[in-house]
């Protein structure tokens, strides 16, 4: 039993509401106010909100932090999630570009899980590559403004494709809580 760390207590940096991850008025992604109108800028503010929230659950996190692992035998981490989502941004640029050559960011299969140590360096590539890729992605998604555009030679549609990325950022948005929470205890949506 030596060997059992002790688990960091709960707790949230907000005060308004105790499930929340902050306050309303320090929350980028509040959302008071008129819903977008239309299905596009929809799901253009879903993506923006879900990208808002990862990097909101490695904010203050040292590279140690953000490089601890789950449990095993899993290797997902925060600084992992960080690089396997710009790997998935880059993936989904391969749809809309399938022209362009899209060579794999880290290398093999679980490269951008495997490859997260707590190094300074490896972090900051890491958060550059995402905001690089986010953003090359977004520059693809803004030449097709019709969601119902099929692309060849996949057959997918524009609208599948937004989707995909906001329930794969959902989806991790999920673990980032939970990998959050076991590392210093904080909570919230």
């Amino acid at each position: 039993m030596d060997d059992v760390v002790p688990s960091p207590a709960r707790w949230t940096a907000a005060t308004v509401y105790p499930d929340m991850w902050t306050d309303p008025d320090q929350d980028p992604r509040n959302s008071e106010g008129p819903a977008p109108e239309g299905e596009l800028a929809t799901l253009e503010e879903y993506l923006r909100d879900y990208r808002a929230t990862l990097l909101m659950k490695c904010e203050g996190l040292d590279a140690e932090q953000l490089a601890r692992r789950s449990v095993p035998p899993s290797t997902m981490s925060l600084l992992g999630l960080l690089r396997h989502l710009a790997e998935v941004e880059q993936d989904w640029q391969g749809w809309l570009e399938p022209d362009l050559d899209h060579p794999t960011l880290y290398g093999h299969p679980d490269g951008d899980f495997d490859g997260a140590r707590p190094e300074e360096g490896l972090v900051r590539e890491a958060r550059e590559a995402l905001a690089r890729e986010q953003a090359q992605t977004d520059a693809a998604l803004a030449r097709y403004p019709d969601l119902g555009t099929r692309l060849e030679p996949s057959g997918s549609s524009i609208r599948e494709i937004r989707v995909h990325l906001i329930e794969e950022y959902a989806r991790h948005c999920g673990h980032a809580d939970l990998l959050r929470e076991c590392v210093d205890g904080r909570v919230g949506q």
